[in-house]
């Protein structure tokens, strides 16, 4: 699909409100969320601010963690996967502008989505990342156990988040060599390394004097990553700008783009700003990767 054909869908899509989410989510622990005594009233919370014109649903009270997989059509399906981690400061998840929005992109350009209902608002006592760490580890390690049988390959499946989701995909990037739950069945017996990662608009991940968080721990081995940051994003440009210097001081495959104007929490939506075209540069790094198939050259002039 053209890329002005791509933006006109999802414009159209967000106008008309036919961006759901999918109807069939999976519980990622079936027997209850590890460390979860009370049951929490999912809610979406009244209307915040607008994004491109448009109200964002913001849900709150997770206590049961979900996925939902939206798969590529085989028209177009490539056998990649990302699972999707919206943002919203660990209290809140931004649940269509960095979910099910995401999705429908991620699908039309051939890749399964699996949109991540993790737990929130933060846990007291808790690191803010210490629930949503278990879901995203579980709904990697799943996805990649039902690989035959959702036609992926095992070893292209990535995980992406926006805000404090990209906090949490950059966890799952760097803290893969433990499991942070006790095991649940066969699936947590398979890797839940994430194959790359990509981060828009990322918080959390700085600390002071051109350090990362503590709890990020890069090596050699954390995946590809790619990052999206504007810079007049002021409280979290350093979380991409730290970032990113501690990947190419280990040696990881990393790519930035950096946009002036922009701000935060923009998703895919039209704000009138360059930064909007980061879908395409994600799509060409896809392609440098192997997640997706180059595109196909477009004919002559003439022809």
């Amino acid at each position: 699909m053209k890329k002005g054909n791509l933006l006109f869908l999802l414009i159209t899509n967000l106008i008309t409100g036919s961006i759901m989410a999918q109807d069939k989510p999976i519980q990622l622990f079936p027997k209850g969320a590890p460390g979860e005594q009370t049951k929490l009233i999912e809610k979406a919370l009244p209307e915040g601010g607008k994004v491109g014109g448009a109200s964002v649903l913001r849900l709150s009270g997770v206590s049961d963690p979900t996925i939902t997989i939206y798969p590529a059509s085989d028209e177009v399906a490539t056998g990649s996967a990302i699972v999707v981690c919206p943002g919203g400061g660990y209290e809140i998840l931004a649940y269509d502008l960095e979910g099910d929005e995401i999705c429908q992109w991620l699908n039309e350009i051939g890749v399964t989505a699996v949109l991540l209902k993790y737990r929130v608002p933060r846990r007291t006592g808790l690191e803010k990342h210490t629930a949503p760490l278990q879901d995203v580890q579980r709904a990697i390690s799943l996805v990649r156990s039902k690989a035959e049988e959702l036609n992926l390959d095992p070893q292209r499946i990535g995980v992406m988040g926006f805000s404090a989701g990209a906090h949490l995909a950059a966890m799952a990037s760097t803290s893969y060599d433990k499991r942070t739950y006790p095991e649940v069945d066969a699936a947590d017996k398979v890797s839940c390394k994430p194959d790359f990662c990509l981060l828009v608009y990322p918080a959390y991940l700085d600390g002071p004097n051109f350090t990362i968080a503590p709890e990020l721990k890069v090596t050699a081995q954390t995946p590809p990553t790619m990052l999206v940051q504007t810079e007049d994003d002021k409280s979290y440009i350093n979380s991409s700008l730290f970032y990113y210097y501690a990947l190419k001081e280990a040696g990881v495959p990393a790519t930035m783009h950096l946009y002036s104007k922009g701000g935060h929490g923009y998703g895919l939506r039209d704000t009138g700003n360059a930064v909007n075209e980061w879908p395409y540069r994600a799509e060409e790094w896809f392609m440098e990767l192997g997640v997706i198939e180059p595109a196909e050259p477009e004919g002559e002039l003439g022809e």
